[in-house]
């Protein structure tokens, strides 16, 4: 049976950097990065590209589940609230897969130090670090497994993944 591994976290916290990782681990596999549907400028968050955002997510996912070729699809995204995961699986309805929920954790000094490398680098704006670390403790509530990356790699984290939908 196919697998729908979702994988969210708070920004800078490594999902992009474990889903990488773990889809190497995961064949035949694919990814989609949620924030691959939010390339758009100007960046606007609003009721309309919100639906818009989460409509084309569900609709990649379903047919990446319905495509033969794949065992295993590999999604990430920042999901801060239950309410988002559910809506995706909701509008994956119809369909047959094992669903695998994990979040990545850490603690604040380590997503601190990770968000200053990328502030430094040019990848981030200097305001992520406040607004990432607000968010830590809403991952800890939700209904996922969850991974603390603060002292792990990102083959680290993906193995520990594997070897859970694996099971």
């Amino acid at each position: 049976m196919k697998k729908l591994i979702m994988i969210n976290g708070t920004m800078g916290v490594g999902k992009t950097s474990v889903s990488t990782e773990l889809l190497k681990m995961l064949t035949p596999g694919v990814y989609l990065d949620g924030d691959w549907c939010w390339y758009m400028h100007p960046f606007e968050v609003t009721e309309e590209t919100k639906k818009m955002v989460l409509d084309n997510i569900t609709y990649l996912l379903r047919n990446f589940l319905s495509c033969s070729q794949y065992s295993y699809v590999i999604f990430s995204w920042v999901m801060h609230e239950e309410s988002i995961l559910d809506w995706i699986v909701d509008g994956l309805t119809g369909l047959e897969f094992e669903l695998h929920k994990f979040s990545l954790v850490c603690t604040e000094s380590a997503l601190t130090e990770r968000l200053q490398k990328d502030i430094a680098s040019g990848r981030r704006e200097g305001d992520i670090i406040e607004r990432s670390v607000a968010r830590l403790p809403l991952y800890r509530q939700m209904n996922t497994i969850k991974i603390d990356v603060s002292s792990i790699s990102a083959v680290e984290a993906a193995e520990m993944i594997k070897e859970a939908v694996e099971k």
